[in-house]
């Protein structure tokens, strides 16, 4: 069972390596794109930058980090600092033109950043969790979530959604486990919902 403690500036590659790591619905995400560190400058960086206290990490057996949970607790709040500050400032990395089609679709994406409007106004956090095999089915995964939800519940945030790879079976049950409730999704993806 992992140490859960909170993010630390130093942790960045390490956690950029987690993400990558589990950036294909749980599986390695190396060489999908032609540009790896896309996943962590959309996925983990910039919460780290904008919520480093919404940051927590789980250790391995020899104190690495092997996992984490990010969040914002306002997603509108976010989303409108993603595209105003962080996103213009990392954008250049992916103009290249001979990025893959699914870098280009994940880049257009991010380049019209939003959000389910219900879910914005309803459950204004979200997350992102990524653990390494060898922290998973420990309860390391739930130890992280409920950390964050602690840490959102202090400042009355009153709930809580996240998005998932709707071919990540692992996933899934793992959010169904913990109570999320799913919600309608677009496809390709499922959408989870938490009161708190």
């Amino acid at each position: 069972m992992g140490v859960i403690r909170p993010f630390r500036p130093g942790d960045e590659d390490a956690l950029a390596a987690v993400c990558l790591a589990t950036a294909a619905a749980g599986s390695n995400g190396a060489g999908i794109l032609t540009d790896d560190g896309l996943w962590a400058d959309l996925y983990l960086l910039p919460y780290l930058d904008r919520h480093p206290d919404l940051a927590f990490v789980a250790e391995d057996a020899e104190a690495r980090p092997a996992g984490y949970i990010v969040a914002t607790d306002d997603t509108v709040a976010f989303d409108a600092w993603f595209a105003e500050h962080w996103w213009p400032a990392h954008r250049a990395r992916y103009a290249r033109t001979d990025a893959n089609a699914r870098q280009w679709a994940i880049v257009a994406e991010a380049d019209a950043r939003t959000e389910s409007s219900a879910l914005r106004s309803t459950h204004p956090a979200h997350l992102h969790i990524d653990l390494l095999p060898v922290l998973q089915g420990q309860g390391t995964g739930r130890r992280l979530v409920d950390t964050l939800v602690q840490a959102l519940r202090e400042r009355g945030v009153r709930g809580l959604h996240l998005g998932a790879d709707a071919r990540n079976a692992g996933a899934l049950a793992f959010y169904d486990r913990l109570g999320f409730a799913r919600a309608t999704s677009p496809e390709g993806a499922q959408l989870f919902t938490l009161e708190l």
